[in-house]
Formats: structure tokens, C-alpha cells, sequence
């Protein structure tokens, strides 16, 4: 009875510290994969959040995704936690690129690989890799279309353009603006196209957390203090879809003139419903699908001590190093073409559309 009693108690001992071992490891024995995105108030990130956490679970990881409603503090937490917590592999999408440097930290103090996701972590050599769309393309698809649209090197012009740029704390809203300006700073020099604003500094045209309303506001003043004599504005430089929505927001209330060219970039369900209906002329379609795809198997690479796969190694310093990067390639939608790109691959049925 006496060694019954000891193997039951060894055996009950055995089960416990099994038990607790299980509850370390997030209690399936996963690798535990920590996903932090800036907000849900955006539908893009919404989007990259559920599909990478989809994609990552049927690959077999345990994933924690937290949004930090666009407050830094909460983000930093949620990273700290994702850390505490036992993940293995950070995936990051910042509210402000500079922010988190005490988390990657402690991330680096712990060997926990860190991937940028969509915006670079500046100021940190933790910082493994990044993957992201090509956000300099994005800008000269912009750039390129309102040189198309009207005509730059045949029409005599000139052309009235006014720029709305995105938030000044993601570094990805620099590219943007470089590769669009990049493509109109020859028209605007010589005089073919004419920012009646004066506006075109980054600083002058950017937008806190890329939010709407603060788009509509500025554009509303530039529309009252610049149009209100019915001077055409002919194309509206947007850096992406949020941005974009504000403008044609403050265009409805606070505009008589002809309708203006203006660009977009995330094709979300309101922009592409403007866009059918004559209120934004393009957005710059990026997969996110493509992009979250290309992060879990950055992702299992790095768990399997595989080489990672990067097609950029000189393009993204965030002023402590060069960060390998994967650029996913963004592709032009307007009108004409959004049925095959948007509905015909899945990524939107015609219903949300309607």
C-alpha cells in the first residue's frame, strides 16, 4: 500500500509539472506568435490583422493579436505583455515608428526576433526584418496617374493641384509623398502645375494618424481660402484611402467647381464605392493577403533557423541600421478595372460593394 501511495503521488507529480509546462507554452505546445496592429478605426488593419492571425493559425502557431486603439502607451503594454507571455517571434505594425523602444528591448534581451510589419521601427537595431508593400511605387502610381490624367507632358495647362498627405509618425507616409512628388516636382517647377496653397512641404501636408476628419479640416480651410470663387482645384494628391475620404468629404460641403482627379491607397469598401461613384478616381490596391502570406513564412522560417527571405537590403534604414526587407508589389484599381482585382480574386464579394 505504502509504494502504491509513493508511485501515485510521483505520478500526480509527473501530470502537474506536465500540466504547468503546457501553461507556459500558452497550453497547446505552439510556438506562440505575438501580432500587436495599431487600431481597428482603419479597415486595412482590421483586414492584416485577421487574415495573418487566420493564416498563422493554420500553420500550426498559437498566435496573440492586440490592437492598441491608436494610443502608444497601450501598444507598448501589449508588446510587453506579448513578450512576458512567451511569444517567439514579434510581429509589429507600429502606431508611431520611434515609440517602442523600451519593448524591443526587452524583446532583444530575450532573443525574441522582431518583424516590422507595413511600417518601419526606427531607431533600433532589434529590428530583424520588415516586410511591407513597396511604398515608394505606391506614391509614383499616384504621381504617375495624375500625370496621365491630365495630359502633363502635352496639355498646356497650367493645373491647379492641392496634396494631403499622411501621418507624420510612419515613416512609410514619407515614401509615399517622396515617390508621388518625385513624379510632379518637374510639373510643379515649371509652373504646368500650380499648388495654389502653397502647400507642399511634408510637413505642411501631413495628416495625425491619418485620420479623416483631420483631412476634411484642412481641406475644407484650403477649399474656403483658395476656391471660393469657384478656381478650380483639377487633382488632389491623397496618400491613401482615410485621407482620401476627407477630401471628397470637404469637396461635397465646400467646393462649386469641377470635380478634381483625386488618388487613394488601400482600395477600402468606402473608397471604392466613391470610386463607382465619381468621387475618387484611383486607389492603390495592396493585397494585404500577399503581405500577411509573406509574413508567416518569414515567420516559420525564422523558428526553423531557415534563411529568411528579404528582396531588399538597402532601401529601409530606420537610422540605426539597413533592416532586410520584403517588398510586396501594390498594383493600380479605378472604375474600370476593379471587378477583376477586387471581386474576382475573393478579397471582396459584389455584395460588399453594392
Amino acid at each position: 500500500m505504502k509504494l502504491t501511495k509513493v508511485l501515485g503521488t510521483v505520478l500526480c507529480s509527473a501530470m502537474l509539472l506536465v500540466s504547468f509546462a503546457g501553461c507556459a507554452a500558452g497550453g497547446s505546445g505552439k510556438d506562440k506568435v505575438g501580432v500587436s496592429m495599431p487600431t481597428k478605426d482603419l479597415q486595412r488593419w482590421n483586414q492584416d490583422g485577421d487574415y495573418m492571425k487566420q493564416e498563422l493559425e493554420k500553420a500550426g502557431y498559437e498566435v496573440d493579436l492586440q490592437y492598441a486603439a491608436n494610443d502608444v502607451a497601450t501598444q507598448l503594454s501589449q508588446v510587453e505583455n506579448m513578450i512576458n507571455s512567451g511569444c517567439k517571434v514579434l510581429v509589429i505594425a507600429a502606431i508611431e515608428g520611434s515609440s517602442l523602444g523600451e519593448a524591443l528591448d526587452m524583446a532583444e534581451a530575450k532573443n525574441i526576433p522582431v518583424i516590422a510589419y507595413d511600417r518601419l521601427l526606427m531607431e533600433s537595431d532589434t529590428v530583424d526584418y520588415y516586410a511591407t508593400f513597396d511604398n515608394y511605387m505606391v506614391g509614383t502610381i499616384q504621381g504617375e496617374f495624375i500625370k496621365d490624367q491630365l495630359d502633363l507632358d502635352n496639355a498646356d495647362g497650367p493645373f491647379n493641384l492641392e496634396i494631403t498627405g499622411g501621418d507624420p509618425g510612419d515613416n512609410n507616409a514619407l515614401f509615399f509623398y517622396q515617390g508621388a512628388m518625385d513624379v510632379l516636382n518637374p510639373y510643379i517647377d515649371s509652373g504646368k502645375l500650380v499648388v495654389v496653397s502653397g502647400q507642399t512641404e511634408f510637413s505642411d501636408i501631413a495628416t495625425a494618424s491619418w485620420k479623416t476628419e483631420n483631412a476634411q479640416s484642412r481641406a475644407e480651410t484650403i477649399l474656403s481660402s483658395f476656391y471660393a470663387d469657384g478656381t478650380n482645384v483639377d487633382a488632389w494628391l491623397c496618400s491613401n484611402d482615410s485621407t482620401a475620404l476627407g477630401v471628397a468629404n470637404a469637396l461635397a460641403a465646400n467646393y462649386t467647381g469641377e470635380y478634381p482627379i483625386i488618388t487613394g491607397q488601400d482600395c477600402d469598401i468606402a473608397n471604392v464605392k466613391n470610386m463607382l461613384d465619381g468621387k475618387q478616381s484611383m486607389s492603390v490596391f495592396k493585397d494585404t493577403r500577399t503581405l500577411a502570406a509573406q509574413v508567416v513564412k518569414m515567420v516559420g522560417q525564422i523558428l526553423s533557423g531557415e534563411t529568411v527571405d528579404v528582396n531588399d537590403t538597402e532601401t529601409y534604414d530606420n537610422g540605426k541600421k539597413v533592416v532586410p526587407s520584403y517588398l510586396c508589389e501594390p498594383v493600380f484599381a479605378d472604375a474600370n478595372n476593379y471587378e477583376k482585382i477586387l471581386i474576382d480574386s475573393g478579397y471582396y464579394s459584389a455584395s460588399d460593394l453594392a
